[in-house]
Order: structure tokens, then C-alpha cells, then sequence
């Protein structure tokens, strides 16, 4: 078959531009394979990995793979990395991961949304990282490598404790709100106000959301944004 590589136990099928697994791989490499490397395809779906029972390692980087992700029960796989996905949704992705690969010790992120480092958003610190890694414990107590690092002693101690409250929740839109158009910028006051001709005090009030992203953020607000 074009593109595949097998040896020994390592099989290979990249950059082929597969949208699934086919199943003509799982049919002649699936009771020998521990090592499967499908990156650089399309790969929206993981149906046909079931073929695959006795996987140790799993290469899944450079596709198309979502939050509807799904991997069927592989009991003996401790490598699997996702870089450059389409993964938003990390705790979805780590309850799934707890619950089907119970023997997972290296996972890497890298260059999914869920994974929240400058290589996805220029707004993210190394404050925000950090969270991420002890949430990822939290979730995957067992794991000794994180995104190409080595879990630290330390790292475990703050994921016991502090893990379970490190999930990064967005602030959701109240229903009242308005949806402003590029065109029309924002401005407290009212339209009587706006008109050149128009010199009249008004005395208004207005709402104003802090969307920072850490609650300890800039609570004030100066006088040249009023």
C-alpha cells in the first residue's frame, strides 16, 4: 500500500491526506502494531482504531481532530500526542482519556486552543500554561511527561492541591447584552449628546464588564476611558 512503513512493530501512514482510518490498515496491521504514527493527514474521525487493541504509542499530530474526538479502549497505551489539532474543550478531552487509556504516562498538547501557550494565542502567559499543566494532573494523576516536559515533584504537589480549580472558564455573555458592528463604536451617551450642535449636560449611567483574564485584573477604570 502507498505511503505505509512497517517495521517490526512500528507502523507509519503520513502525510497521505486520509480523512479516516483505512480500513485496509487495520485489517493487515492492527494485531501487531504497538506503535501507530497517522500525522500529517486529515483525520477528522478515529473509527477503524478499534483494530488496533495492543497499541503502546500513538502519533496523531497535524490533523483535523475535534472536540468529538473519540478512542476506543486501549489499555496498553502510554504515548499519545495530539499536537496541532482542533481541540478546544481540555476537560472533555482529559475525562475521555482517563476513562480509555488508564495507562497513559506521556500526552502532548502543543498547538491546540485547549493548550493555552504562545503557540496558539499571543495573550497567553506562562501564568496561564501552568494552570493548564496542574489541571491536566489533576485530571491524569499518572502522567510523567506534559507537552514534551517532565512532570516535576512539585507540579504533582500543586495539581493535589490546587488542581481541581484551575479549569479557565470564560465570563458568558448575559442575554441583555447588544452586539455592537465593526462600524459602530460603542459609546455611553446618549444620541442627543453625539450632535455637534448640541452643548447640553446629560447625566447617564452605564454597565461596564471586566473580561481580563485573571479575576486579580485591572478592577479600575481611568478617566480617559470614561
Amino acid at each position: 500500500m502507498a505511503g505505509l512503513v512497517v517495521s517490526g512493530t512500528q507502523v507509519s501512514y503520513i502525510g497521505q491526506d486520509c480523512r479516516e482510518i483505512p480500513e485496509h490498515l487495520g485489517r493487515d496491521c492492527g494485531h501487531f502494531a504497538k506503535r501507530l504514527d497517522l500525522s500529517f493527514n486529515l483525520l477528522r474521525s478515529l473509527e477503524g482504531l478499534s483494530a488496533f487493541g495492543s497499541l503502546e504509542e500513538l502519533i496523531l499530530d497535524n490533523n483535523l481532530l475535534g472536540n468529538d474526538l473519540v478512542l476506543p479502549g486501549l489499555p496498553r497505551l502510554h504515548t499519545l500526542t495530539l499536537n496541532k489539532n482542533q481541540i478546544t474543550d481540555l476537560e472533555c478531552l482529559l475525562d475521555h482519556l482517563a476513562e480509555v487509556t488508564p495507562a497513559l504516562e506521556y500526552l502532548s498538547l502543543l498547538g491546540n486552543v485547549a493548550c493555552p501557550n504562545e503557540l496558539v494565542s499571543l495573550e497567553k502567559d506562562e501564568e496561564d500554561y501552568k494552570r493548564y499543566r496542574y489541571f491536566v494532573l489533576h485530571k491524569l494523576p499518572n502522567l510523567k511527561f506534559l507537552d514534551a516536559q517532565k512532570v516535576t515533584k512539585q507540579e504533582r504537589e500543586e495539581a493535589l492541591v490546587r488542581g481541581a480549580f484551575m479549569k479557565v472558564v470564560k465570563p458568558k455573555a448575559s442575554s441583555d447584552s447588544v452586539a455592537v458592528s465593526p462600524e459602530c463604536y460603542y459609546t455611553p451617551l446618549p444620541s442627543a449628546s453625539r450632535e455637534l450642535t448640541s452643548h447640553r449636560g446629560v447625566l447617564g449611567k452605564c454597565r461596564y464588564v471586566y473580561y481580563g483574564k485573571n479575576s486579580e485584573g485591572n478592577r479600575f477604570i481611568r478617566d480617559d476611558q470614561l
